[in-house]
C-alpha cells in the first residue's frame, strides 16, 4: 500500500485506522512506513481518505505474504491452502486427526497492533521441533518451512511482517507440559505475543486427559467442546 502524495492533503484522518502505526506525516503529506505495514488494507477499505489517496500496488513474493496473512479478504490460493489454519480441531470426531493418547495444539502468533515477523515464528517452531512435534501439513505456516523436522523457515520470508499466523501440530499427551514449558521459555526470546489452544479426545469414561494435566500443573485455561452433528462418518480409533 502506498499514498499518492499528489492527492494527499495531510489531513491525517487515516492515521487512527492503522493498527501498526505505519502511517506518518512528514511535511504536509502522509506516508506509509513499508517495514511496519502488514498490507492489511484497512486504511484503503475504511474509505476514510477524502481524496482517495491510498493506492493498492502489486505485491511480489515474499511481500504478498503480508496481505495473505493480514487481511480478512485475502486468499491463500498462492500457498495451495484454504485458510490461516485447518478445520481439523473443530471436526476431529469426523476426521480422526487426533487419536486417543494424542493432543493437537495451535499457537496463534501475533495480534492486531502487535503483529509478528516470521523470524519470531521460526524461533517458536524450532523450539517445538526439538520436542519432536508433528506439524500439520495442510497449514500455510507449515508450508513456509524448508524442514519440518527442525522448524526452519525459508530465508526469503523471515523478515516479512504479518498481523498473525497459526502454527498447528500434534504430539502425545505425555509431552503436553513440556511443550507448555518450551513455549514459556521461547516467549522470552521473541518480540510478539501468542495464544495457545489444545485439544484431546475424551476417554470412554468421559474424562478429558489434558484437563487433568493442566489442573495438576496449575495452568489456567478456558474449556470448550466441539461435537459432530452428524455431517460425516467418525473414523475408527
Amino acid at each position: 500500500m502506498i499514498i499518492d502524495t499528489e492527492k494527499c492533503t495531510g489531513c491525517m484522518k487515516c492515521v487512527p485506522y492503522c493498527g501498526f502505526n505505519a502511517i506518518f506525516r512528514e511535511g504536509d503529506k502522509c506516508h506509509i512506513d513499508l517495514d511496519n505495514c502488514v498490507e492489511c488494507y484497512v486504511c484503503l477499505k475504511s474509505e476514510i481518505c477524502p481524496e482517495n489517496a491510498f493506492l493498492e500496488v502489486f505485491l511480489e513474493w515474499p511481500r504478498n505474504l503480508r496481505h495473505t496473512f493480514s487481511s480478512v479478504h485475502a486468499k491463500f490460493t498462492g500457498l495451495g491452502m484454504d485458510g490461516r489454519g485447518t478445520a481439523e480441531m473443530k471436526t476431529n470426531d469426523v476426521t480422526g486427526r487426533f487419536r486417543l493418547g494424542e493432543i493437537g495444539i495451535t499457537i496463534d502468533v501475533g495480534r492486531p497492533g502487535v503483529g509478528t515477523k516470521f523470524m519470531d515464528v521460526e524461533r517458536i517452531a524450532m523450539a517445538l521441533a526439538r520436542r519432536g512435534v508433528e506439524f500439520e501439513p495442510q497449514n500455510p505456516t507449515t508450508s513456509l518451512m524448508v524442514d519440518t523436522t527442525t522448524g526452519r523457515f525459508r530465508e526469503d520470508v523471515k523478515s516479512e511482517r504479518v498481523l498473525s499466523c497459526i502454527i498447528e501440530f500434534k504430539t502425545t499427551e505425555d509431552k503436553l507440559l513440556e511443550i507448555i514449558e518450551t513455549l514459556n521459555e521461547v516467549s522470552r526470546e521473541i518480540d510478539t505475543v501468542f495464544s495457545v489452544g489444545c485439544i484431546s479426545r475424551c476417554r470412554p469414561d468421559g474424562t478429558v486427559p489434558i484437563k487433568e494435566k493442566l489442573d495438576s500443573a496449575g495452568i489456567y485455561y478456558r474449556p470448550n467442546g466441539k461435537v459432530n452433528v452428524g455431517l460425516g462418518r467418525p473414523l475408527a480409533d
